[in-house]
C-alpha cells in the first residue's frame, strides 16, 4: 500500500496495523498516567495514541518509521510533542528516565523486546503486542527463555486481551496489553552470568527440573532436594513453570559465591550489573 493511503491504511512491508477502537486507546492512556516522566511512542503512525497521550502535558518523543505520516502527525501535534521519522531498532533511547508506550508490529516483536529490556534507561512500558507473546512475558501458561532471562530485572503482567478488529487493517491474530516495570531492586546482580545459566537450564536435557539441574553440574541432589522441597517445585516441574523469584533463588544455590545476589543497598537499583 503506498505510504501516504489514508483510512488507517498501514504498509505491508512495515507490518503496520494501526489501534482505531477509541476504548483501548483510552485504556493505555489510563496506564500510562499512571506512569511518571516523558514520554516515548513507538510506531506513532497517525497519532491515534499520540495526540491522546499529549494532552498529559508531559514531553512526548513520538517515533514514526514512515517519513510522510512523520510529517503529517509532525504538523498536528502540540509543542510537547516532538516527532522524530526513524526506524525503533535503530533509535537511541534517551538516557534519562522515560516511559516506552506503543503499538509494536507483530512481526518485530520480539527483536524489539530483547532492545528494550537490554535498555538502561526507561522505567515502565505500556505496549500492545500479540496476544500469545503478552501472555508469555507474563508467564501465563508458563514462561518463555526470555521472561526467565530477565525476570529479575523486571516485572511483566499482561493487563487485557485486544481483538484484531480494533486494528486497521485487522490482523489475523489477537493483541495483548502488556506492561513491563523495572524493579526497584533486581534480585539478581551479575546478569549476564545469570541469563547464561536460564539458557543451560531451559537447554539442557531431562524430564524434569531436578534431572535438568543434576545434568548441569551445578548442585548436588541432596541441596536441590532441600530447594525444591523449600519452593513447592515439583521434581518434575519444566523451567518454564517457575517464577521470577524461585528463579532467582534456583540461581542463588547454584552460582559461585561471588555471583550471587547481594543487598540491593549495595548497587543502584534497577540495573542489572
Amino acid at each position: 500500500m503506498h505510504p501516504h493511503a489514508r483510512h488507517h491504511g498501514g504498509r505491508h512491508e512495515l507490518g503496520q496495523n494501526f489501534l482505531v477502537d477509541r476504548g483501548v486507546i483510552a485504556t493505555v492512556a489510563d496506564l500510562v498516567a499512571r506512569t511518571g516522566g516523558p514520554i516515548v511512542e513507538i510506531g506513532a503512525g497517525d497519532g491515534a495514541l499520540t495526540l491522546p497521550l499529549s494532552r498529559s502535558g508531559r514531553p512526548l518523543t513520538a517515533v514514526e518509521i514512515d517519513p510522510g505520516r512523520a510529517r503529517r502527525l509532525d504538523r498536528r501535534a502540540p509543542e510537547n510533542v516532538s516527532v522524530v521519522n526513524d526506524d525503533i531498532l535503530r533509535y537511541r533511547l534517551p538516557r534519562h528516565s522515560h516511559v516506552l508506550v506503543g503499538n509494536v508490529p507483530f512481526h518485530l516483536t520480539t527483536t524489539l523486546l530483547r532492545r528494550l529490556l537490554a535498555a538502561d534507561a526507561w522505567q515502565d512500558a505500556v505496549l500492545l503486542v500479540q496476544w500469545e507473546v503478552a501472555r508469555r512475558r507474563a508467564g501465563v501458561g508458563g514462561a518463555s527463555m526470555l521472561t526467565a532471562a530477565w525476570w529479575p530485572w523486571y516485572e511483566f503482567a499482561v493487563h487485557c486481551r485486544i481483538p484484531a478488529r480494533a486494528f486497521r487493517p485487522m490482523p489475523a491474530v489477537d493483541g495483548g496489553l502488556l506492561t513491563m516495570a523495572r524493579r526497584d531492586h533486581a534480585l539478581v546482580t551479575d546478569r549476564r552470568a545469570y541469563q547464561d545459566f536460564v539458557r543451560q537450564v531451559f537447554t539442557g536435557r531431562g524430564r524434569g527440573l531436578r534431572e535438568i539441574m543434576l545434568r548441569t553440574g551445578r548442585v548436588d541432589g541432596r541441596a536441590l532436594d532441600q530447594w525444591l522441597r523449600a519452593h513447592r517445585v515439583s521434581r518434575q516441574a519444566l523451567p518454564k513453570d517457575l517464577t521470577a523469584h524461585q528463579w532467582a533463588a534456583l540461581w542463588e544455590l547454584t552460582a559461585p559465591l561471588p555471583a550471587r545476589r547481594r543487598s540491593p543497598r549495595r548497587r543502584r537499583a534497577g540495573t542489572g550489573r
